[in-house]
């Protein structure tokens, strides 16, 4: 049963929601920093303080105008507004997008300082414990489950049209389910033709012999699995 008490607008349950969202938001960030991401430690606290802040004060204001006011209307921003703030830790580079776990990690902190500001400390904690929990096995299991799996996505650089013929015409003879395939043409003389392809490899061919067979190819530069 998750305790209410903390809910209480008194000095103590202030100062400690206020203490337990510095906390959780140091937590969160160093787990990032760890990593050399982005939405480190003094981005996370900010984040998290803010947002607890927030929910402070839409209690304040129903303490002092009760029934005057919807205390929802105010954390609603935070949690459409914070969105902008993660969007700037997301980069596009290439044909590799980062910074999704970075933004979706400031999200997160933001609604746990607002379950912290609000009083609800049982399930900030939770939540956070479970966060970090989740990030850190997943890799492991995405590792042993994606070893088996049949879809392959690579990034292929070719010299020419004639090329990108050839690729997507291996893919097909060899029995490739293609799911998409992008082409960037060069911005400048000299540079590749890019092409990013998701597709499904046969089961009686290997994921190493298919790439080494697309790398084999006339006109291909470089395969690489992203």
């Amino acid at each position: 049963m998750f305790t209410t008490r903390f809910s209480d607008w008194t000095w103590g349950t202030v100062m400690v929601r206020i203490v337990l969202s510095l906390v959780l938001g140091i937590v969160v960030g160093i787990d990032r920093g760890v990593k050399r991401r982005g939405g480190g430690a003094r981005t996370m606290i900010t984040v998290c303080l803010g947002a607890a802040m927030v929910m402070l004060m839409e209690q304040y204001l129903e303490e002092l105008y009760p029934e005057r006011l919807d205390i929802s209307r105010i954390a609603a921003q935070v949690i459409s507004g914070v969105g902008f703030l993660g969007a700037g830790s997301i980069l596009v580079s290439g044909h590799q997008i980062k910074g999704l776990t970075s933004a979706a990690s400031i999200w997160t902190c933001a609604c746990i300082g607002l379950a912290v500001g609000i009083g609800f400390l049982d399930g900030a904690v939770i939540l956070t414990a479970v966060w970090l929990a989740g990030v850190h096995m997943i890799p492991f299991i995405e590792d042993k489950v994606y070893r088996y799996s049949r879809y392959l996505t690579l990034y292929i650089e070719v010299d020419d049209g004639k090329a990108i013929t050839g690729v997507s015409r291996h893919l097909k003879e060899t029995g490739c389910f293609v799911d998409s395939f992008y082409v960037d043409k060069p911005k400048a003389k000299g540079q590749h033709f890019q092409v990013v392809a998701t597709f499904r490899i046969p089961r009686k061919i290997s994921r190493e012999t298919y790439l080494h067979t697309l790398q084999e190819l006339k006109g291909v530069e470089s395969v690489s699995e992203i």
